[in-house]
């Protein structure tokens, strides 16, 4: 039997003044819900990005008028561009006046088998979920690391250690994404800098259910440990902790967000 919704945790000023630069956060999903939560806990300025230019807007108007207190701002990326990347960079650079917490949340998945995977499918999946975090990171830390300071949270997935038919793109992706947080986090501590991850198992939003078939998912969040997926602000709860002072000793570590049976 599945267990009930843990009520939502209230805010304790964790990133009180801080400011947060999230990719892939418009929309229903885990960036919007870390994007909320961040603001919620006291970020004084943040800027969110997507691909799509209305759903940025949107998302940036919503979380203004709920939080008017703080300064919020879309900027359009595709990640898998890397001037897009290069203007991201600098305009929240400029905007927040420096960018504390970056959370490199994009990533693109699919079902097919490999025997059916054209070049293109296979490609397209790394280059926003794996290349597109290296490329975030990269222009990042070019700017973190002559302040000393700052934290990377990537969004990695379960799927980087387990196997599932149809995935093997973005189960390649993702547990390339663990590698990268793993190896940049050694280069990154010599400056100060703090890059971890967090590795979700099933989170129930839009996105995902346009993705696969609800006969899928609800068998896959049936084997979790609570009998149900987790919700967006589950996942960007551990995100806020690991963009917090309290994981101040986390050097490269890869959180699960799961039961570890699936």
């Amino acid at each position: 039997m599945a267990q009930p919704i843990p009520p939502y945790v209230p805010a304790h000023g964790l990133l009180k003044g801080k400011t947060v630069l999230i990719t892939a956060a418009a929309g229903g999903g885990i960036g919007f819900a870390a994007a909320k939560r961040c603001l919620e806990e006291g970020a004084r300025a943040l800027m969110l990005s997507d691909v799509h230019p209305r759903r940025t807007e949107e998302a940036a108007q919503a979380l203004q008028k709920e939080f008017p207190d703080a300064q919020v701002f879309g900027q359009v990326c595709n990640v898998a561009v890397e001037a897009d990347v290069q203007t991201l960079i600098d305009t929240a650079e400029e905007k927040l006046g420096g960018v504390d917490v970056l959370i490199n949340n994009a990533g693109l998945g699919g079902s097919k088998r490999v025997v059916d995977m054209a070049d293109e499918e296979w490609n397209k999946v790394l280059d926003v979920t794996l290349t597109g975090t290296f490329r975030m990171t990269r222009a990042m830390l070019k700017k973190m690391q002559p302040r000393g300071k700052g934290a990377i949270v990537n969004n990695a997935s379960v799927l980087g250690w387990r196997a599932q038919k149809e995935q093997a793109h973005y189960a390649a992706a993702k547990a390339g994404v663990m590698a990268l947080t793993r190896c940049s986090a050694l280069e990154a501590a010599d400056y100060g800098i703090r890059i971890n991850a967090v590795s979700p198992s099933i989170v129930f939003h839009d996105h995902l259910r346009k993705s696969a078939p609800e006969s899928l998912l609800n068998e896959l969040a049936s084997r979790e440990a609570f009998g149900r997926g987790a919700e967006a602000f589950e996942i960007a709860n551990v995100m806020v902790f690991l963009a917090s002072e309290y994981s101040s000793y986390l050097v490269g570590e890869v959180i699960s967000a799961s039961s570890q049976r699936a």
